[in-house]
């Protein structure tokens, strides 16, 4: 069994009544409902109003991939926890990040980068090219799906070279965008996705759901390690080692 932690802000869907309309229990539900259709999948959620944004250690070392939706609040996530995170994914757990967490904390801080890059509000259409057709993440997809109406994102995007680009997003205003991409980081598998704007219902759309199952499955280290990595170097002799 796979054990997912879906964590999301909360905090469009108790301000935007148009937002509350399309995900009247919050984007985390949404997720968590497809999801746990899933033989192989259980599934807990955590919001940023919850104690330690719901991210405890003893949450962390119980979940295996964690998905991470936000937008408005990536600094009010304390410093601690997007920490805990990070070590998290070096130990093996999975970590997908959806939409507007390219800004987030963890995100930044497992790609060492800025994450910075080109948008505009509208409701243009995207379509989603499948770019690595053979990779598990693409599993069940056709060449290419679209998206009725999405926020438009824009290169460039600062962000390090990717491991693997697996989607490729093409907007009717014009703009093209690495639209899902892949890292590897120590023991952890990492995937970046860019649909899920708060304000269209992207996350009920079939392809995005197959999506993110796939890229739970991908992203499901079954021999992480949930503690710190056991060798570290407790001498000035670099050829002396103490296990921990």
């Amino acid at each position: 069994m796979i054990k997912v932690t879906v964590y999301n802000e909360f905090l469009h869907e108790k301000k935007s009544e148009k937002v509350r309309q399309i995900y009247p229990d919050g984007i985390h539900a949404a997720i968590a409902a497809f999801l746990g259709e899933e033989e192989d999948i259980s599934v807990r959620t955590a919001t940023l109003d919850m104690e330690e944004c719901g991210l405890t250690q003893e949450v962390i070392d119980d979940t295996d991939v964690i998905i991470w939706w936000g937008h408005i609040a990536h600094e009010k996530v304390p410093d601690e926890v997007a920490e805990r995170v990070r070590k998290a994914v070096w130990n093996g757990m999975g970590a997908i990040f959806l939409h507007s967490a390219h800004f987030s904390k963890p995100f930044r801080a497992l790609t060492g980068s800025p994450c910075n890059l080109c948008w505009r509000e509208s409701a243009d259409s995207e379509r989603i090219w499948v770019i690595e057709p053979n990779h598990p993440i693409a599993k069940g997809l056709d060449r290419f799906f679209d998206i009725p109406a999405v926020e438009t994102y824009g290169e460039p995007f600062g962000i390090p070279t990717p491991d693997r680009i697996v989607f490729m997003g093409w907007y009717s205003g014009g703009e093209v965008f690495r639209s899902g991409i892949t890292y590897e980081r120590y023991n952890g598998r990492i995937f970046y996705f860019q649909p899920g704007h708060e304000s269209f219902p992207i996350f009920y759309q079939k392809e995005i759901q197959t999506v993110i199952k796939n890229a739970v499955r991908w992203a499901y280290n079954p021999s992480r390690r949930s503690t710190a990595a056991p060798w570290v170097i407790k001498t000035d002799d670099p050829s002396k080692y103490v296990k921990k």
